[in-house]
């Protein structure tokens, strides 16, 4: 592991593996650089891969009020780390945050986004603003499992998972990340696609979702493609959200590569 600090002086932790071509890779909600890891050493052949946590996650700092653009800057330190540009590969909401620092103007060579959870129905944006409401209500009342909980919910998992999850070993690491649940419902805004922003996002981008997820991804992955200038999508057949590492890492490299 590896330190250095971002613009306003927080410490970000990263691992380095590989030589090659780099590439970050960036987590999403609940989520910290393990999640990658296996990712990481899937691509390490071929690339050097910067794997490293968001601010609040892991072994990163954090330096409050948050904001979005401390996150893109926490990037922005990252891509100067390796070597000024590089290709980004983002998770989820770590997909969106991945569309902020490209819109920002960062020198991302190549995107490549899993699932940036995007709604393209008229409700999403009351369904958003009740969850943001919510989650700050368990957040401000020190609830971090039940704002866990909350999320776990959101995204689809049964209440009996959800009570079986808070008596496994890795519940108290969840609650641990508890509070950047609210920087990740900043980074999706109203929840839907924002044209202008993306729009102006020049790199190659490639937008991968599974088939089995649900027609949301599919929704918002065509939704996403059509708003940028440079992007295509694809789907990883027999595919969940959790998505599997060895099938994900040839599609990336294939990418990656051409």
């Amino acid at each position: 592991m590896d330190k250095l600090a971002s613009g306003d002086g927080t410490t970000i932790a990263f691992d380095r593996l590989g030589l090659g071509a780099p590439v970050i890779l960036v987590s999403g909600a609940s989520t910290a650089r393990a999640v990658h890891a296996p990712l990481a050493e899937l691509l390490a052949a071929d690339f050097t891969v910067f794997n490293y946590d968001r601010r609040g996650r892991g072994d990163s700092g954090d330096t409050p009020p948050y904001t979005i653009q401390r996150e893109v800057e926490d990037l922005q330190a990252v891509l100067a780390e390796a070597g000024g540009a590089a290709a980004v590969f983002g998770n989820s909401s770590g997909a969106v945050l991945a569309l902020h620092a490209a819109a920002a103007g960062l020198p991302v060579t190549r995107l490549a986004l899993w699932e940036p959870p995007f709604m393209v129905d008229p409700d999403a944006p009351r369904r958003q603003q009740a969850y943001v409401a919510e989650l700050a209500g368990l957040l401000a009342a020190g609830r971090r499992g039940d704002a866990i909980a909350l999320f776990l919910t959101g995204i689809g998992l049964p209440e009996t998972m959800i009570a079986e999850l808070r008596q496994a070993p890795v519940w108290p690491g969840m609650e641990a990340l508890a509070h950047t649940l609210a920087y990740d419902a900043a980074i999706m805004g109203d929840s839907r696609v924002p044209g202008s922003l993306v729009a102006s996002v020049t790199a190659p981008t490639l937008v991968l979702y599974g088939s089995d997820t649900g027609a949301w991804a599919a929704d918002a992955a065509r939704a996403l493609t059509a708003a940028m200038p440079d992007a295509r999508h694809r789907t990883l057949e027999d595919q969940r959200h959790a998505v599997a590492w060895d099938v994900l890492a040839p599609a990336l490299r294939a990418f990656l590569t051409g």
